[in-house]
């Protein structure tokens, strides 16, 4: 039986932008394994699985009902044990939990102000109000008001991408020879941002561009199929 994964949708249920997702769906497609995606949006997500999350990422395998892209890598690692490692071991586990501090900690922040009111855009109408609703109470201020200015966020993000840089100056992956589910954690977050925001401000060349394009074409070119921003 096929896994279902549901994940996060726009208007155009098409529009899969989730970071946290696409963790999710690359470290299935690491594994080899067949799911079916289920896209939801915003206000749908508390009616999932009879109310099991209030976010998705959430998995369906047989009777087991899981949410939180981390929690799916170990629980994937761990019943499929014979497919491709998403971790190669516990300094794997260490590093990914390294990787996912920083990742949220400085990456997400600045690709939110990025890409926020690109994000409200591209939502169903009960999912604008939602949306704006509770990123305008968290951040204190309009959508409208991140938006300007957002130019110097691109500088910022480049900065904040330089550990990562210098890594795959010596290796094509954070993982080494081949990605883990660290990568997939990074990975996550520029997708979110390729498909969604409107500013360029992706490295159109070096370490970091040829490492994404690489992943991009992974999975008979999962991620470079996915549509991104207009």
């Amino acid at each position: 039986m096929s896994i279902i994964l549901y994940e996060l949708c726009g208007a155009d249920e098409s529009h899969l932008f989730s970071p946290h997702c696409w963790k999710t769906r690359m470290s299935l497609a690491h594994k080899g394994l067949d799911f079916t995606s289920l896209p939801t949006s915003f206000t749908q997500v508390p009616k999932i699985e009879d109310g099991a999350t209030k976010a998705v990422p959430l998995i369906k395998d047989g009777d087991t009902v899981l949410s939180d892209s981390y929690e799916i890598a170990k629980y994937l690692e761990d019943t499929y044990p014979d497919a491709p490692t998403l971790f190669g071991g516990e300094g794997g586990i260490a590093l990914t939990n390294f990787v996912i501090n920083w990742s949220q900690s400085q990456l997400h922040p600045l690709i939110g102000g990025l890409a926020m009111k690109d994000i409200y855009d591209i939502l169903a109408d009960e999912d604008q109000i939602y949306f704006r609703s509770d990123r305008e109470a968290k951040i204190k201020m309009t959508l409208e008001q991140l938006h300007d200015g957002r130019e110097a966020k691109v500088e910022m993000l480049s900065k904040a991408l330089l550990p990562l840089k210098l890594m795959l100056k010596s290796q094509p992956y954070i993982g080494g020879e081949s990605p883990l589910f660290a990568d997939y954690v990074v990975f996550g977050a520029l997708q979110w941002m390729r498909m969604t925001c409107t500013i360029n401000a992706m490295p159109a060349k070096g370490e970091i561009a040829d490492w994404f394009n690489r992943l991009l074409d992974m999975y008979d070119g999962m991620g470079r199929s996915a549509k991104a921003a207009a």
